[in-house]
């Protein structure tokens, strides 16, 4: 790569592993004051579910029982959450080219600082259906639609068919929406958004809502699980910004009982479509809609939730492949180099987590992505490998029906191989501390 094209790249990289790695992480306190219940009814730490949170959700936010229609709710209840986080962070990374030296060197910041706004509404509109509006700010307030879906619950009077339209998240069981994590280097799960180096597909990030329509089903008790969904190939984008194009995702997993350990689970996911990679234009502006060339992707994995006692797991395995257009930023028009192949990864991360009390939990995440084949023949083998490290807790001094509330601390470091100004490895890390709430 020339110099010029390293830079480019490490910048395009760094940024978008700052970008990406903010979670919108889903908890309504309107649920519990709903039913009269305490949050960790639903989560093992808030915002994250446990078993018997995971089964109100599938079940469409019910409890199936008289309570969950409307028409038997008080007229005051409003299903509506806020949720922010004021907190100090500090942010370090290693490598920033800097005009005023002419090199490079490293860059420190840190003070405090607040995230964007979530606004959570959901529920039931009537028996069966269900409901789930999430209008999201950055911090200085520019809104954007995180969710907004309806859902035909158990139609036909069976759990197995429940039908969803709209964007929402993905259905897979490990959810980066209900993170326990909210650094910046530490905040998302790395291999859900993995854009290999000069790569210019960022359709295929599963840890993005998507905008379409999914059918989901699940066995009464909720230890079976099944679902598949057809997506707009346009990364939740609206208005179909690209072309005519499509992508499917499925998952299922089956739970069982370990005696006295508890239930665990296991699961498989995939997602695999096509997108666009090149754009009709007028004038040289690109028509909305005009995607043309469209070449395919996949990603693929298995999870697992194991539970020792206080000491659970979150595991999860990606293989994933980019077409070479892709992989080499180029029309489907144009001619490929030689020697120009698909992009191939795999990628993993084991999430730990110490449930002290329902107040208190210890979390660390370990997370790797290794490059199997590179699209560009001239990258390195290793060029955009990342290796991600998470420390952190929270604890929650009061736990009630009206609101949530935890004092959160974690650091995070993250290095990504090539992705520096002068080619070499890229280091960054994170420390945050902060009051994260909702109401």
């Amino acid at each position: 790569m020339t110099s010029s094209r390293r830079i480019l790249a490490g910048g395009l990289l760094l940024a978008f592993f700052v970008l990406g790695s903010l979670p919108k992480a889903h908890a309504i306190p309107a649920f519990a004051r709903k039913y009269g219940l305490r949050c960790s009814a639903c989560h093992e730490a808030w915002p994250m579910l446990n078993y018997f949170g995971q089964k109100f959700k599938d079940n469409g936010y019910q409890l199936m029982n008289d309570r969950d229609s409307p028409i038997w709710q008080s007229n005051g209840y409003w299903p509506v959450t806020m949720r922010i986080t004021p907190s100090w962070h500090r942010e370090n990374t290693d490598k920033v080219a800097i005009d005023q030296t002419g090199g490079q060197q490293g860059v420190t910041s840190h003070g405090f600082d607040y995230g964007g706004l979530d606004i959570l509404s959901g529920g039931t509109l009537d028996k069966n259906v269900s409901f789930l509006l999430v209008p999201s700010s950055d911090e200085n307030g520019a809104f954007h639609m995180e969710s907004v879906n309806a859902r035909l619950d158990n139609l036909f009077g069976s759990p197995w068919f429940n039908i969803k339209m709209g964007k929402f998240e993905l259905d897979n069981i490990v959810s980066e929406k209900r993170g326990l994590t909210l650094s910046i280097n530490g905040g998302g799960f790395q291999i859900y958004h993995f854009i290999p180096v000069n790569d210019s597909n960022f359709l295929g990030q599963i840890g993005d809502n998507q905008v379409g329509l999914e059918w989901m089903g699940h066995s009464a008790n909720d230890r079976t699980r099944i679902s598949a969904a057809i997506l707009s190939s346009t990364d939740g984008n609206p208005d179909l910004p690209g072309s005519n194009a499509y992508t499917g995702f499925f998952a299922a997993s089956q739970a069982f009982d370990a005696g006295k350990l508890g239930t665990q689970r296991l699961g498989f996911y995939a997602m695999v479509g096509e997108a666009p990679t090149d754009t009709l234009t007028s004038g040289g502006d690109a028509i909305p809609g005009g995607g043309i060339g469209n070449k395919g992707f996949s990603r693929e994995g298995f999870v697992g939730l194991f539970y020792l006692d206080k000491l659970d797991f979150q595991v999860v395995t990606q293989h994933g492949s980019d077409n070479a257009y892709f992989a080499n930023a180029l029309p489907s028009s144009a001619t490929l180099p030689t020697g120009a192949r698909d992009a191939v990864w795999n990628g993993a991360f084991v999430e730990t987590h110490y449930v002290y009390n329902p107040q208190l939990i210890f979390i660390q995440r370990s997370e790797w992505v290794r490059m199997s084949q590179q699209g560009n023949p001239d990258n390195a083998s290793n060029a955009g490998d990342l290796d991600n490290y998470v420390f952190g807790f929270r604890y929650m001094p009061f736990m009630n029906a009206r609101a949530g509330f935890a004092w959160h601390n974690e650091y995070s470091w993250l290095r990504i191989r090539g992705a520096a100004p002068d080619g070499s490895d890229l280091t960054s890390n994170s420390f945050m501390s902060g009051f994260d709430f909702d109401f």
